[in-house]
């Protein structure tokens, strides 16, 4: 039996941010059949702490940024598209100087995960800064962005509370309260 995976695929879109591809693909059970792809070149995303994160209830900065998609404002860390080539790292630097106007002495990867893997194949690359030094923003034109300092304890409420809704700051949150914060 052939191994799962893409036979041919064709582009049916072309975007700024995103393509969209029709691929024919084989399945595990050796089957195959037409799937909607949309590509994207992946993202960086960086959870910004403005005081030690091991130190009682660190401060980070969150966006609040007005999301078309979402039909208003929610609550993100900084992120963006990695341009073509570009290391995740050199990104999450990029977009935490433009949206937070914040650079960073130190960077860590937290990890990397799928968005939404049923049926794109982007992935966000989640950092942690720390020694962040102030400096100016560069927001785009299309970004309507304040910037929020929260403790980590109420970042975590605001996820209970469902105040905070975006998946990546969701994760990123999560993931560097569990294993980074506090140890």
């Amino acid at each position: 039996m052939s191994e799962p995976g893409r036979i041919s695929g064709k582009r049916v879109y072309s975007g700024k941010t995103i393509s969209i591809d029709l691929d024919t693909v084989r399945f595990p059970n050796g089957k195959s059949g037409e799937l909607e792809m949309v590509r994207h070149p992946g993202a960086s995303a960086i959870v910004p702490f403005l005081s030690d994160p091991a130190g009682d209830d660190p401060q980070l900065l969150l966006l609040k940024q007005y999301r078309y998609a979402a039909d208003g404002y929610l609550y993100e860390i900084p992120a963006g598209k990695l341009d073509a080539g570009e290391d995740p790292a050199v990104c999450a630097a990029r977009e935490l100087l433009e949206e937070t106007g914040c650079s960073a002495e130190r960077l860590e990867h937290l990890t990397t995960i799928y968005t939404t893997p049923g049926f794109t194949d982007e992935k966000i690359h989640l950092y942690m800064a720390t020694g962040l030094t102030a400096g100016e923003t560069a927001h785009e034109e299309h970004e309507f962005i304040t910037i929020e300092k929260v403790t980590l304890s109420r970042a975590l409420e605001m996820i209970e509370q469902g105040e905070i809704r975006d998946g990546k700051t969701v994760c990123a949150l999560m993931f560097a309260a569990g294993f980074r914060a506090g140890r």
